[in-house]
């Protein structure tokens, strides 16, 4: 039993147009993202390409698209997807503290800028983890420690705290409300990883601090990391015409598939998404 026919990674306006498409085909859907507010189309005063509303803004246009797509029985997720897995005939995705089972995915995740701190990738799987509800258990009674880039990240923290494990949260700014006391925070901003076959040392800044995990929250997940499977060129998702991946069930829209980075496409792009996630699963 699945939870969702289709989930739309991303609440943009791909992400949107697929869901409002999916909802027309009487699928199950939900939007999983971010708050929509936080990017940078809704900070942009004025939107002059976008056919039909010359001058519009960026929070008007979004805000629209939002309340259109609550029109329609989609369910809206603030939760950032952390990764996409492949389970026989469908995929769990975990999404903030909730994992939950789809028959089909749509990525439009937008463009996700990703510099890795050094030693990450060689760390990952292997002490360095960026979700603490499937990896969490893994490190109870033992030191760990969460870089938060976002404000989320205490929730993080403090879940690791509440299973057992030794915790301490850094960020660059100061700390946010809700740390559970018992957390440890450090302010730091530049981070390595080092270690032997698995990670042992994260250094802060300066300092060098012993680990057994580290949980990084960012504000966004490059879509390779969400699924490492994925076929990904130049930092984009290779799709053909009908938007499909090279993974079976998993489509993508929008920015994330590369260039121009133009609304109207990332709209049209979300609507032939959707109707090829739509007939993957009627196929099925």
């Amino acid at each position: 039993m699945f939870d969702y026919d289709i989930v739309v990674v991303g609440g943009g306006p791909a992400g949107i147009s697929a869901a409002i498409n999916l909802a027309a085909k009487g699928k199950s859907a939900a939007i999983c993202s971010n708050n929509y507010a936080e990017s940078a189309l809704y900070k942009a005063k004025r939107v002059d390409n976008y056919p039909g509303l010359p001058g519009i803004s960026g929070a008007q246009l979004l805000d629209g698209m939002a309340r259109q797509v609550q029109s329609f029985d989609v369910k809206t997720i603030r939760s950032q997807v952390l990764s996409v897995a492949e389970i026989g005939d469908g995929f769990y995705i975990s999404a903030g503290s909730e994992v939950f089972s789809v028959k089909a995915v749509i990525l439009a995740t937008g463009v996700v800028q990703t510099a890795f701190y050094p030693g990450e990738t060689q760390y990952l799987g292997r002490g360095v983890s960026y979700c603490a509800t499937c990896d969490g258990m893994l490190y109870r009674g033992r030191k760990t420690a969460v870089i938060g880039l976002r404000n989320d990240a205490v929730e993080e923290a403090n879940q690791l705290l509440e299973i057992g494990c030794e915790v301490v949260l850094i960020m660059p700014n100061d700390p946010p409300e809700g740390i559970k006391p018992g957390v440890e925070f450090l302010r730091g901003r530049k981070f390595a990883f080092s270690g032997d076959e698995v990670l042992r040392t994260l250094t802060v800044d300066d300092e060098n601090i012993p680990v057994d995990g580290v949980f990084i929250v960012r504000a966004s997940v490059a879509p390779d990391l969400l699924m490492p499977e994925l076929s990904v060129k130049d930092g984009y998702i290779v799709v053909n015409e009908k938007m499909e991946t090279n993974i079976a069930g998993v489509f993508a829209a929008g920015d994330c598939t590369g260039r121009p980075y133009q609304i109207s496409k990332a709209s049209g792009q979300g609507q032939v998404a959707a109707f090829s996630a739509a007939s993957y699963i009627e196929r099925k």
